[in-house]
């Protein structure tokens, strides 16, 4: 079996770290990456994946990225349940990061705006 995933794509919003009851370090950030082809109007859609990163990738994510910069996210895909507050069950996807490569920062006259 093997679940392994590769995206290419720009963090939707600057992540913020966060502590675990545990003590773990943890950080989530939405990854808008295109499509690689054109839908029915000729344009181009965009996926919007959840990403989860542990630990150091975590930290150094933080430390490193902001809204609009272009990343690689090597990991795999996870599913799970939880309750929300009015004890409904959901089920979440998201892709568990092992690995982040920072390719590029968004053009600082495009950070202003």
């Amino acid at each position: 079996m093997l679940n392994q995933t590769v995206l290419v794509g720009r963090i939707v919003q600057t992540p913020e770290l966060r502590e675990t009851e545990n003590g773990k370090k943890v950080t989530h950030v939405t990854l808008a990456v295109p499509r690689s082809f054109k839908n029915a109007n000729g344009e181009y859609d965009t996926d919007f994946i959840s990403c989860v990163m542990w630990k150091g990738v975590a930290e150094s994510t933080v430390e490193y990225c902001k809204q609009g910069d272009l990343v690689g996210i090597k990991g795999r895909i996870q599913s799970r349940q939880y309750e929300t507050e009015d004890d409904q069950k959901r089920q979440l996807v998201e892709v568990v990061a092992e690995k982040v490569t920072f390719l590029s920062s968004k053009p600082k006259e495009e950070q202003a705006s």
